[in-house]
Formats: C-alpha cells, sequence, structure tokens
C-alpha cells in the first residue's frame, strides 16, 4: 500500500467491521436444527439431516468454526487497537447464532451507518460471495420492514492473494514437509485442496470476463498453488509436483461438480508412485468441520490404507498476519472510498481484485438481490 496509509489510521468513511461466516453447532442438540438451516427451501427430510449430521455428532455436535471465529475476532481486536485503528469488529453467521440480521439489527441501534463486511471465504463464486450478499440484502431489507434505517454495507476484496493470507500457508507446508520422514521429503507431492462445487457455478464464477474454464474460482486457486509452489522452491531448493484437487463435493451425483476428488486422487498418486502426499487446503480460511473430517479423517485414513505417507497443512485460521491483511484491507478500502491514493497490495498473476462485484458476477441459480456490489438496491 501506500504511504498515505502508514499513518494516521483512518478508516473513514467506515465505522465498523462485520465479520460474515457460514456458522455451525455448539452441541448435540444444534446439529439439525443448524442443517435445517443449511438446507432451508430443499425439502430435506429430518432424518436425511440426521444421517449428514454423522460428520458433526462424530466431534461431539460441536463446528469447531464457533471458536475458530472467536479467536480471529480476537486477534483483529488486539491487531486495530496495537495499530491504532479506532474500528469495533462485530460478527454475524449466515447459519447459526450469532444471526446476521440480529447483528446487523445491533450495529443499526449502536448509530453504525458504514460497515465494511470480511466474509470468510477468500474466492469468488456464488457460493462464496454473492450468496453472502444476498444475506445481508436479506437482512437489511429485513431491518427496513422493522422501521429501521440500514446501514450502508461494502464488502472487502477476495483476499486469496493477499501476502497477509498466503505467507502463514507457505510456512504451514513448509512444516509439513519438515515433518515427513526424509527419505521421501523431497520427492512429496503438493494436493491442494478446496471446496468442490457445481463446474456450472464455477465457469460463472467471478465478472463476466473470466467466465468459463473454471471462471475466477479456478484460475485464483491456481494463481495461489503456483506462489505456494514457488515460495517453497525459493525456502527449499526443491520444485514440488502438485496439483488442484477437490472435497466436501454435496450434490447429486448427476450432476458434474470440479474433480479429482481427494480421496481419489490419493489413490491415483499412489499408484504413480509418489512417496509421500502434503494435502494443503488453500480454499478454507480455518480448520473447520470440512477440514477436520474430510482431510484429517477421511482422507488421512485413505491415505493410511494405502500405506502413502500424508500431512495436511495448517490454514491461516487467526494467526497475527492475516489479522494485519484485514487492518490493510480496510485502510485500503476506506482509502479508495475516500478518494486517497493507495496501491493495493497482491501477490501473483492476477492482481488484486475488484473492490465492487460487478453486475453478472457470480449470478445465482435464481436471481435474488444481493448487497455490497453494483447491482445492491441499498446505497
Amino acid at each position: 500500500m501506500s504511504d498515505a496509509l502508514d499513518s494516521p489510521l483512518d478508516p473513514t468513511p467506515y465505522d465498523a467491521l462485520l465479520l460474515l461466516s457460514f456458522g455451525g453447532p455448539e452441541g448435540p442438540d444444534d446439529v439439525v436444527p443448524f442443517l435445517e438451516n443449511v438446507t432451508r427451501g430443499r425439502g430435506i427430510p429430518k432424518e436425511r439431516l440426521k444421517e449428514v449430521g454423522q460428520h458433526y455428532f462424530l466431534f461431539g455436535g460441536v463446528s469447531p468454526i464457533n471458536d475458530q471465529n472467536r479467536a480471529l475476532l480476537d486477534a483483529l481486536r488486539k491487531d486495530f487497537a496495537d495499530h491504532g485503528l479506532d474500528l469495533p469488529v462485530y460478527w454475524g453467521n449466515r447459519n447459526w447464532a450469532p444471526y446476521l440480521t440480529d447483528t446487523l439489527r445491533d450495529l443499526t441501534r449502536a448509530g453504525h451507518r458504514r460497515v465494511l463486511t470480511l466474509a470468510t471465504s477468500a474466492y469468488a463464486s456464488y457460493s462464496g460471495c454473492r450468496q453472502y450478499r444476498e444475506n445481508l440484502a436479506d437482512a437489511l431489507r429485513t431491518l427496513q420492514e422493522e422501521g429501521l434505517e440500514p446501514p450502508r454495507v461494502d464488502k472487502l476484496r477476495h483476499y486469496f492473494n493477499h501476502p497477509g493470507f498466503v505467507r502463514p500457508m507457505v510456512d504451514g507446508v513448509l512444516e509439513s514437509l519438515a515433518d515427513l520422514p526424509e527419505e521421501v521429503r523431497d520427492g512429496a507431492h503438493l494436493a491442494f485442496t478446496t471446496h468442490s462445487i457445481p463446474t456450472a457455478a464455477a465457469d460463472t464464477s467471478g465478472p463476466v470476463a473470466d467466465h468459463g474454464d473454471g471462471g475466477a474460482y479456478v484460475r485464483q486457486h491456481l494463481d495461489v498453488a503456483r506462489v505456494i509452489v514457488d515460495a517453497v522452491r525459493a525456502e527449499t531448493g526443491v520444485d514440488h509436483p502438485w496439483e488442484l484437487v477437490y472435497q466436501s463435493r454435496s450434490g447429486a451425483p448427476h450432476i458434474p461438480w470440479l474433480e479429482p476428488d481427494i480421496c481419489d486422487h490419493l489413490q491415483e498418486r499412489h499408484e504413480a508412485g509418489a512417496p509421500a502426499v502434503v494435502m494443503v487446503p488453500i480454499g478454507f480460511v480455518s480448520d473447520h468441520m470440512e477440514v477436520l473430517y474430510d482431510l484429517d479423517t477421511e482422507a488421512t485414513a485413505e491415505a493410511a490404507e494405502l500405506g502413502l505417507p500424508v500431512r495436511r497443512s495448517a490454514t491461516v485460521g487467526a494467526d497475527p498476519r492475516f489479522a494485519a491483511a484485514v487492518r490493510e484491507l480496510v485502510l485500503e478500502r476506506a482509502a479508495a472510498e475516500s478518494g486517497r491514493p493507495v496501491t493495493p497490495c497482491a501477490l501473483g498473476a492476477l492482481g488484486a481484485g475488484h473492490d465492487l462485484c460487478p453486475v453478472g458476477c457470480c449470478p445465482a441459480r435464481t436471481p435474488k438481490p444481493a448487497a455490497a456490489g453494483a447491482d445492491s438496491p441499498f446505497v
């Protein structure tokens, strides 16, 4: 960023930051109601939801995402305070308490008029961006119906290639490689994992100009993977083979989703003679359920059955460097909104993304109003 952002730390015109996340159950009795929230409108029977909830029941019915968001809140508040950034940080979820609408109501009643949103999803996609914007629009409309004047809400740009997000992942890969037996370390394959989504959703992710051939979703992940591979090579002198793979598919079998799946990939790497694999969950901000179950439980069990040494590198979580990156992103956006000079910080070939999601960006299957974009009804 430019020197203009170094001092003093001025978030104007924004007066609050909202951490917006997915939410998760905090006990066995919460699991089915939580899944009912997630699948609302799809007509899925409760018995089927109980089957789906077995992943949560294996961990006592508690999703780790809530404690991880609390840790991130603490890290953000500490970083802001340590650097003199006077900006309160709130937290709201899509599918569980604290619910987004309740948090926005609290923000409004506290007098906040310009709110920046940090979503716990770093990449462009319908479920990782547009759907959060639809949730914001639904919540703001509810406040209007209650007679409140909702604040203007903007969303921080995608931060997948910000150094404060990427460098902790590089360190995680280096630590995982160091933890492998020396005789397999240099030949280890890097499997960069992210959430599989329908290929149709991938192809329409990002601005219209990026649509097709996996869209912005695939391109952004590939760009981050290349940055990490280059950094690992610079640190170790070893050029590790790598591939972008997918996990956590949940759709109907007849609908094409992004492939290969991580478990299939482990089997393929084993058959090809790979001596070891490091699973690198670049698509996830923290170690939530899909990381703990799909990688640490299911994929790790698959590797053990194959006799293939595997390690899973750390997600970013509440790393202080990520908290610092959020501070920089806040000040970057504030400067842009105020007309002050700013140079966005980004690694890789794609550069910094847009501040304002354009019309046609990550379109919904069924068109719905979405806040914090060029087509927002709330300005």
